[in-house]
């Protein structure tokens, strides 16, 4: 059974926003548990405050139950907040609250072996094999740090507890390491040539978090959080390891799933053993650190202004469809490009997205009913609409 960490539905939705036509606002209740909560910045270019705040009205319904966004740049910023803590009380949304950042996690991890690279402990050119000498079998051709960070290793996805959200759930409080997912991978063989095709899986993130161990001799937690948390003023973030529990204030998340008799039930999801996740999607944030995060890399605060923070900014060349950099995507949109980065853990999907010379960014976090799905979410499309339009 094999799990491939590609862009799921919270990423498509972000590439349905920044490729879809010009912006048609659904209809959206008039009442819920929990109105919207904004406030505007005013800007001549700014974010559509109208737009943004239908974007989260009506929450929580059947895609989501809570939404929390950022809007922000020198265009003009705007905050927000809809849905619920929890179904049962029905309470109001924190808008501070902590969540499962998934695969934002990667920023963090890309950012810090930018950094070792920038201290000359690590090169992006050598082959990871030298870094970690028997993890490869002979069968992997070298394998260079930079083709990790871009996703072009030729790695193949490692095993996970189960493909269905039942098989992960029956699991959810048990421990799958990242070495045993690394060596299911490698068990595999390789999927094609290193830099040659493009194939976005955790796995490469999860070999570059034992690269950071191995060349610092500390916990990928402890190291993230020196050279990246820290420096960005990230107070609220951090990675639980083998803990199911979310510390500090949070809104609970939701799995939708159809019972044997047609009706729906809605799943707390809320705790679960994230381990296997480890430098690929492990940690919780917050919508404030994660736009911190993106203010302050873009600034080169993180990894300094030169060849490294260009990584981040890099698609390599010659492949065909490739839009992964170091730890960002590239997306082309109404004539400007945004540096993006999605992630979803049953319960919770979020996004990061920003322009260079951030003049417009975007974080949210939405409590998708269906985080792991394979359509759209339609509040979280709404959300990249409104802000990016």
């Amino acid at each position: 059974m094999r799990v491939h960490a590609r862009s799921t539905a919270l990423a498509a939705s972000l590439v349905l926003a920044l490729t879809a036509g010009p912006l048609v606002v659904p209809a959206v209740a008039t009442s819920a548990p929990a109105e919207a909560r904004s406030s505007t910045a005013p800007a001549p270019t700014g974010p559509d405050a109208d737009a943004l705040r239908a974007a989260v009205t009506g929450l929580p319904d059947a895609d989501a139950t809570a939404a929390l966004v950022r809007v922000g740049g020198t265009d003009g910023v705007w905050r927000g907040s809809a849905g619920v803590h929890d179904l049962a009380s029905g309470r109001a949304a924190d808008p501070d609250a902590r969540f499962r950042a998934g695969s934002t996690t990667k920023v963090v991890t890309a950012a810090a072996v930018l950094q070792l690279a920038a201290q000359h402990r690590i090169d992006l050119g050598t082959p990871v094999q030298h870094y970690l000498p028997g993890l490869f079998t002979r069968a992997f051709r070298p394998i260079t740090v930079r083709q990790l960070l871009n996703h072009t290793s030729g790695i193949q996805a490692g095993d996970g507890w189960g493909d269905s959200f039942e098989a992960q759930y029956a699991h959810r409080f048990d421990t799958l390491t990242p070495e045993q997912v690394v060596r299911s991978a490698v068990a595999q063989g390789p999927e094609f040539r290193p830099g040659t095709k493009q194939d976005y899986l955790n796995i490469n993130y999860t070999v570059l978090g034992l690269l950071i161990e191995k060349v610092t001799g500390q916990t990928y937690a402890s190291v993230a959080e020196r050279l990246v948390l820290r420096p960005a003023g990230m107070r609220d973030t951090y990675f639980p390891g083998t803990d199911p529990r979310i510390r500090g204030p949070h809104n609970h998340g939701y799995q939708k799933v159809t019972k044997a008799d047609g009706t729906t039930e809605f799943v707390d999801v809320t705790e679960w053993n994230q381990a296997d996740r480890f430098a690929a999607g492990d940690m919780i944030s917050t919508t404030t650190d994660l736009e911190r995060l993106l203010t302050a890399l873009f600034r080169g605060r993180i990894v300094p202004p030169g060849p490294q923070l260009e990584e981040m900014f890099t698609v390599p060349a010659g492949i065909e469809g490739a839009t992964y950099s170091a730890g960002l995507q590239r997306f082309a949109y109404e004539g400007r490009v945004y540096w993006v980065k999605s992630g979803s853990r049953y319960g919770y999907s979020a996004v990061v997205a920003g322009t260079r010379d951030l003049s417009r960014t975007l974080v949210y976090c939405v409590g998708a009913t269906d985080a792991k799905g394979e359509d759209t979410n339609p509040v979280a499309q709404r959300i990249a609409l409104a802000a990016l339009k």
